[in-house]
């Protein structure tokens, strides 16, 4: 099946599936993923046009390194199986499923998904797929949601939806979304997948954007939805590491590397071992570092 890449997943930018000049330029603003939306963001007599509109972008258009994903109609639409035939046929690297709710929902979209790869000749577990946890019921199953499929690459809170069948509204301290977005993300977690965060819709409160980042990073969420191309660099500063991460980690490939050629197994710096969890940690920083142009091709800080 699809193997998960690991990248990093910073910023996933909305785009309307009907707006052709944002379909268009949706490369320009370098945000690691790209979601092309089909759904929400387009009226019932707009959706054929606007899936013939996505499809023919992503045979034409370069979006260089992005990760190009697509929000899908829900199953209980005449327009899912379109959907997901074209796009499994343009090639997109990831299927987007909305409002889901339990693991039946993700084994069907895997299956249409597998019968569209068999239809079209594309390789078969080349398409990865995620989900969109929306309501209460999501929530509760996230866990079931995120393992059911070894395509999945992430599931994301969105909180528009949850919150209105929480009888609730966005409040400016998040504590209507404390409970989903630790359920959603030790869910990702435990299965191995990503984590998203929800957009932050008021354009005019930066504050409040930088502050909520802040503190779904320090959560552990591997990034956030976006609404905006402007939100992209406030989203990658906070994800920059500092210059004391930075230093720690190239120590840590240091070590890796003076453990390879001595031929040992036991990776130790400052005369304490090295565990799996702090490499990984290490190569993550590194991947953020190097995003962020902060360290040179030998990996060292650059001061500024």
């Amino acid at each position: 099946m699809a193997e998960i890449k690991e990248r990093l997943r910073r910023t996933m930018m909305f785009v309307p599936g009907n707006n052709p000049a944002m379909v268009k330029d949706a490369g320009i603003y370098g945000a690691d993923s790209i979601m092309f939306d089909l759904e929400d963001a387009v009226s019932m007599a707009e959706k054929d046009a606007a899936r013939d509109l996505v499809y023919e972008a992503l045979q034409t258009q370069d979006y260089g390194d992005a990760e190009l994903v697509v929000r899908v109609n829900g199953q209980d639409t005449p327009y899912y199986a379109n959907d997901v035939r074209a796009m499994v046929k343009a090639g997109i690297d990831v299927v987007r499923l909305p409002k889901a709710e339990d693991a039946e929902m993700v084994k069907k979209l895997d299956a249409d998904i597998t019968a569209a790869e068999k239809e079209f000749g594309r390789e078969e577990g080349s398409t990865m797929l995620m989900a969109a946890i929306e309501s209460a019921k999501g929530v509760i199953n996230a866990y079931q949601i995120a393992s059911a499929s070894d395509r999945m690459m992430g599931i994301a809170l969105s909180a528009e939806d949850y919150t209105t069948d929480m009888k609730t509204h966005r409040y400016p301290d998040g504590a209507e979304l404390e409970f989903a977005r630790n359920m959603v993300l030790h869910a990702a977690r435990a299965a191995g997948v990503a984590a998203f965060d929800t957009v932050f819709t008021n354009m005019n409160d930066t504050e409040g954007f930088y502050r909520e980042t802040e503190y779904i990073h320090q959560l552990g969420f591997d990034g956030k939805s976006l609404v905006n191309p402007r939100q992209i660099p406030m989203v990658n500063k906070v994800y920059e590491p500092t210059k004391k991460e930075i230093e720690n980690a190239k120590n840590v490939e240091n070590a890796i590397k003076e453990a390879k050629l001595k031929g040992s197994g036991v990776i130790s710096m400052n005369g304490q071992m090295v565990d799996r969890p702090v490499v990984l940690r290490a190569e993550r920083v590194m991947r953020l570092a190097k995003a962020s142009n902060l360290i040179d091709e030998e990996g060292n800080y650059i001061e500024k």
